[in-house]
């Protein structure tokens, strides 16, 4: 039974005026007109692209039959970086460039998984900045196959476990992935694309805070891309080196007192909160991937070549080495140099040089870089990734 006094209380609150209730504006007739008018045209526009859509699925569908009667590969990578750059270039907007091909890049990859799903191999586990440059380039039609190792990637392509593998080769910040330029020497494997992704770091614990954290998880590659943000917010954190950003997400899943530097998509997959994003010390923070195969690339129209060399041990033989490059006017894009592991110092030079080693400056170049050079291999001439 309410007290007297519970009861007085309760009737002055109701004999007070309630608080008007917030309702949403409701759409007048006018704008519920004209919306539903621009609605019905998105309508007839979305079945004019399925229908598209569905006649372009059989033309591929026809092309698949013909490459299989003449056993061409599946996958293109140059056929799909000239639609890629007409499209871009006919682009008339609103949307933008990396929006039209983020579309067509899936639109291609449903089409050529009509022919045949592609297995990719890639540096697991699932959750890694890997799988997400495999899928920026290759599309959601594809099989991914995970590895713990960038060796584990090359031997499941070399075995044929895997049609192709993505490698990380490059670090806008922290430069080159050593393991993969090392593999590259040794392996038969050819690169047949690259791929740019814009890399964004996060700061993963399970109940994203910073609080009580003792570990941190990455790639070492990621571990020196965030140093700065760590020296300042986890001075005191021990750096724990992965064999990849997912699977320190999956170390760091199992302990209250450990955090990860992984993706978003690592922290859902394994019930991790970000703590805190973009902790990366540069904000243009870009990690380029090499797709590597067993095939050579027809040109595309926007290629480069990749070269390894080696030159005998004399005072100028590097300025003398490279130069048929300026003279036949090929454009040197990356040059990167690495210890031959022999004892000696000698040095390997991974060599990036835009055109395809097809066309006729690049080619003359080219046979004259073979006869100076103590050794040279071409790595492959590969369509470039788009930036942007």
């Amino acid at each position: 039974m309410l007290s007297s006094t519970s009861c007085a209380t309760l009737n002055a609150a109701m004999a007070e005026p309630s608080p008007p209730v917030q309702v949403a504006p409701e759409e007048g007739a006018e704008d519920s007109a004209a919306l539903g008018v621009l609605r019905e045209a998105i309508n007839a526009v979305d079945a004019q692209l399925l229908a598209l859509l569905a006649r372009r699925a059989n033309l591929a569908g026809e092309v698949g039959a013909l490459k299989a009667s003449r056993h061409t590969p599946v996958w293109r990578p140059e056929r799909e970086a000239a639609i890629i750059a007409r499209l871009r270039n006919d682009n008339p907007g609103p949307l933008s460039d990396a929006a039209i091909e983020s579309i067509w890049r899936e639109v291609i990859s449903a089409c050529r998984e009509i022919e045949r799903r592609l297995r990719i191999a890639y540096l697991g586990p699932p959750g890694t900045f890997s799988e997400l440059a495999l899928h920026k380039h290759f599309g959601q039609g594809v099989d991914p196959v995970p590895c713990s190792s960038i060796d584990e990637v090359f031997r499941a392509t070399e075995s044929g476990r895997a049609d192709f593998g993505i490698v990380p080769v490059e670090n806008s910040s922290e430069g080159a992935v050593n393991r993969s330029l090392d593999l590259m020497l040794q392996s038969p494997l050819r690169i047949s694309a690259e791929v740019s992704l814009a890399v964004r770091h996060n700061l993963l614990s399970l109940d994203g805070s910073l609080e009580g954290l003792r570990f941190v998880y990455a790639h070492p590659q990621a571990l020196a891309q965030c140093t700065g943000w760590l020296d300042r917010n986890l001075p005191t954190a021990q750096r724990l080196a992965a064999a990849s950003n997912a699977e320190g997400a999956r170390l760091a899943a199992a302990s209250p007192e450990a955090a990860a530097i992984a993706s978003e998509s690592a922290a859902q997959r394994y019930g991790l909160r970000i703590a805190q994003g973009a902790i990366q010390d540069d904000p243009h923070n870009r990690t380029r991937f090499a797709v590597v195969g067993a095939r050579d690339c027809a040109p595309s129209g926007t290629d480069q070549t990749s070269l390894i060399l080696s030159v005998p041990d004399r005072a100028g033989a590097v300025h003398h080495l490279i130069e048929p490059l300026a003279r036949h006017g090929v454009s040197m894009k990356r040059f990167e140099s690495r210890p031959a592991r022999q004892g000696n110092w000698e040095y390997y030079f991974y060599i990036d040089v835009l055109g395809h080693q097809r066309e006729p400056a690049v080619a003359a170049a080219l046979e004259e870089l073979r006869a100076r050079a103590a050794f040279m291999k071409i790595v492959g001439s590969y369509p470039r990734a788009f930036e942007g």
